[in-house]
């Protein structure tokens, strides 16, 4: 949009082209949807820098139907499935022929692929450089308020206003969907290694208990190696950072070689990460990826839900956009959608985010997926998200728990 454009009317005004407000244009443009794609960034290649970069294979079908997956595997993201550590199991090793896979690629890479396929869908109008400041209409959202870089504003008119604009959403804020606030007590701490020894494609996760830990091999040779320490630990984090970290790295069992591999970014941290989560929808607005729901990163959940909640956002309101009346009642199936499928997982990751030590029920459960295949698999099922954590309950594998 250029500075002297004038105000025009589109079915669908989505604010943040990242991962889930990329996907939501796509989706809709392809079924016919004229698309506004609103983003701060001017650059192109512009990406989020605080990621796991692991996007769980729940998310495997949505990246199949944006033509996402050739592209990937172009850029040299690695198949992923994770091997899991605990004090009461040792080494819980997946099984990775008997489980779809999903992707590890740096944000750096999926970025910029991701944001040109939605700005190359006929109907979407990528407006890059462009803030929202405020909503349209008065109780219900009818569009958009955006700013550009020299303070130049414009109205962009929709009948559905999507905020991917992140887990501090403004867009909530003006429409006032407050979030369900559960504190997290771990901090992180994480860095990019190259060469990293001994050399694996497989993803590694540590729960110490209360601490935590992971390796997520990404594309280039480059691995991320996070910390996730109780925030007990902070001061001693604070005092020497590069010490702390080392010294944790070093002593993870199995654990990577530091120094035969290269570090190459800072070491980067982030100290308060609440798990939150809204309703995903009301009237003229819907919420998307880490707008709707943002938990704890040490599960690697934020792509992949990302994803999912934009398709799940287009199914249900993708062919009623000509209709206020449908459209809202589009938008609360959304919202039940949205719930049903996650909130079984967001309760149960705030939770563990409290660094609350293991339960017995919890240490009993990682032996068992240790030693026998029914348990391994259905807790793979529930770790990847493509079942609900109450499916742990179904009595044969609660009965393979128990022997």
């Amino acid at each position: 949009m250029s500075a002297g454009a004038p105000a025009e009317r589109y079915d669908v005004a989505i604010v943040g082209a990242s991962t889930a407000g990329c996907t939501a244009a796509r989706l809709f443009a392809q079924g016919g949807a004229r698309v506004a794609l609103i983003e701060r960034r001017p650059a192109l290649d512009a990406h989020k820098t605080v990621c796991t970069h692991y996007i769980q294979s729940s998310a495997a079908p949505t990246i199949e139907k944006l033509g996402l997956a050739p592209l990937l595997e172009q850029a040299g993201a690695v198949h992923n499935s994770i091997d899991l550590w605990t004090r009461a199991s040792g080494w819980i090793i997946a099984d990775r022929d008997d489980a779809p896979h999903g992707y590890n690629v740096t944000r750096r890479t999926l970025d910029p692929i991701l944001r040109k396929l939605a700005a190359d869908t006929p109907g979407v109008e990528l407006m890059s450089g462009w803030s929202a400041v405020g909503l349209l209409g008065d109780e219900r959202p009818q569009g958009v308020r955006i700013e550009d870089r020299g303070h130049e504003r414009r109205d962009v008119h929709a009948e559905l206003v999507v905020a991917a604009d992140g887990r501090d959403s403004k867009l909530a804020r003006w429409a006032r969907v407050p979030g369900r606030v559960k504190p997290h007590r771990r901090f992180f701490y994480w860095g990019y290694w190259r060469g990293l020894r001994p050399a694996s494609e497989r993803s590694r996760m540590w729960l110490l208990d209360p601490d935590a830990a992971y390796t997520f091999p990404n594309e280039d040779d480059l691995t991320v190696v996070l910390l996730a320490p109780h925030r007990d630990r902070l001061p001693e984090f604070q005092a020497d950072l590069h010490g702390a970290y080392r010294r944790s790295v070093n002593a993870l069992p199995d654990g990577p070689y530091l120094s035969e591999a290269t570090l190459e970014s800072k070491l980067l941290g982030k100290l308060e990460l609440p798990n939150v989560m809204r309703p995903a929808a009301r009237p003229g607005v819907a919420f998307v990826g880490d707008a709707a729901l943002a938990a704890d990163p040490l599960w690697g959940v934020g792509c992949g839900w990302a994803f999912q909640s934009a398709d799940w956002l287009v199914q249900e309101a993708g062919d009623a956009l000509d209709d206020r009346g449908r459209l809202d009642a589009a938008l609360e199936r959304y919202r039940r959608v949205h719930r049903r499928r996650l909130v079984g997982h967001f309760m149960m990751i705030s939770d563990l985010a409290s660094g609350r030590p293991l339960n017995p029920f919890e240490r009993r459960l990682f032996r068992a997926a240790a030693r026998d295949r029914v348990v391994r698999s259905a807790f793979e099922r529930v770790g990847s998200r493509r079942r609900s954590p109450a499916s742990m309950l179904d009595p044969r594998v609660l009965a393979r728990v128990a022997r």
